[in-house]
């Protein structure tokens, strides 16, 4: 089997293509049965195992193949059908990658080294989160859990190892800082959380350290709000009181996973008509996003996007490109190694046929023993006659190789002699 990688990231495609390709988790495993399913046979390279990685900066899928060549166009002609795309926009943006490429590229990502946010920690527990619901959904297999294994193990060593997260500044820690662009001190505004995952945690102790007038936490399930509002002296609020109570707030933040926006036009609208010209700063962290469009054109509203976000984040990243070598030399000796392990997985089939061949000879050899001292022959005869026949059954192949190589060219016998002479001439032990 081979592992190739096919996606699309914030380097390759914008913001527009991102969210129509992404993946929420509720999907995943559904996705990976149908493409199973849709690429079980050989014409579209026999897929074995699946996974989905799908973030705000990208969607990417881990797969086991038996033939790369016809796997990835049928992986592209896949995701295009999911997610109801035009195919050639979509391969226009979209990367293929072989075994070795795989690899490297899943060390570069788990260590954060392929983000917005130069050695941000969070995609570490994405790509986790991305091998549980495969694995729940059946899609890991020997190859994609050996890589996923191989793949924690080299971002805890590179984190450990390197400063490669050394003052790097997150997307909640930027949004902050815009935010204090535009209304100075916070101390005065009404800041609302909509979602209660990891994103809008970190954002929430960010936004807490500058003490705002009030914070209020937005979700649909009302009682994970509260569990995070509470942690922040914060309020609770049921997403579906989000229109009647929009306006109170000049900074809101939001990033669920909805697959719709949950911010309308109209209701902004709305919102701003009612705070007579008051600024609102709207930072949209979900992908896919969770504001309209639209609603940036409106006077005195500031929205910011992840890939707005990530212009203003890598500013600084210079300076810890030593780091970043450092890491870049720990990752290439990884992907040596999984190689090396890559390659010790291809014997594995002919070493089970030797030995599978091996037991059904010595099996056949001490049946025929047991009749013959059943016969009533000399025990000390049969040992001697056993351990001859099965050298000489042994010895059958290697010295049929040797026979048949006298009629090859020089180099291929060569090289035959010194395979065999270094298997035989072993020292005993």
């Amino acid at each position: 089997m081979h592992l190739i990688t096919l996606g699309l990231n914030h380097q390759t495609a914008p913001l527009a293509l991102r969210e129509r390709v992404a993946f929420v988790p509720d999907e995943v495993g559904g996705a990976i049965a149908r493409l199973r399913e849709r690429l079980a046979d050989r014409s579209r390279g026999r897929l074995t195992e699946a996974a989905i990685v799908s973030t705000c900066n990208r969607t990417e899928l881990y797969c086991a193949v038996e033939q790369p060549q016809s796997a990835g166009p049928a992986l592209a002609d896949f995701v295009a059908r999911e997610k109801q795309l035009d195919g050639d926009e979509f391969r226009r943006s979209m990367y293929l990658l072989p075994q070795a490429d795989a690899v490297r590229h899943a060390f570069r990502v788990a260590s954060g080294l392929d983000s917005m946010v130069l050695g941000e920690p969070q995609i570490l527990g994405q790509m986790k989160q991305a091998e549980r619901l495969s694995r729940q959904a059946g899609g890991l297999g020997l190859l994609l859990n050996h890589l996923f294994q191989r793949t924690f193990a080299v971002a805890k060593e590179v984190r450990s190892s390197t400063e490669i997260g050394a003052h790097s500044v997150s997307m909640a820690a930027a949004s902050v800082r815009v935010a204090e662009s535009i209304f100075g001190e916070l101390a005065g505004s009404e800041v609302l959380l909509i979602g209660a995952g990891e994103m809008i945690e970190l954002t929430a102790t960010h936004i807490a350290a500058r003490r705002p007038k009030s914070i209020t936490v937005a979700n649909r399930t009302v009682e994970r709000a509260a569990a995070l509002a509470h942690r922040f002296q914060g309020q609770a609020m049921r997403l579906a009181e989000l229109p009647e109570n929009l306006a109170r707030f000049d900074i809101v933040v939001s990033c669920t996973a909805s697959t719709l926006p949950i911010i309308g036009l109209g209701m902004v609208e709305r919102a701003v008509k009612s705070r007579r010209r008051r600024p609102m700063f709207i930072v949209d962290l979900a992908v896919p996003r969770d504001v309209e469009q639209e609603v940036a054109r409106l006077e005195d509203v500031y929205v910011y996007t992840v890939d707005d976000l990530g212009r203003i984040v890598a500013t600084g990243a210079e300076g810890r490109q030593a780091a970043v070598a450092q890491a870049e030399a720990i990752i290439e000796t990884r992907v040596r190694d999984f190689d090396a392990w890559i390659r010790s997985r291809a014997a594995v089939p002919v070493i089970q046929g030797l030995r599978s061949r091996a037991e059904s000879l010595t099996a056949q050899e001490i049946e025929r023993a047991r009749r013959l001292l059943a016969r009533g022959e000399a025990p000390e005869a049969v040992i001697e006659q056993l351990a001859q026949s099965l050298t000489n059954k042994f010895l059958h192949a290697p010295f049929s190789a040797l026979h048949e190589a006298a009629g090859q060219d020089e180099a291929s016998r060569a090289q035959l002699v010194a395979l065999l002479s270094r298997f035989y001439s072993q020292p005993e032990h």
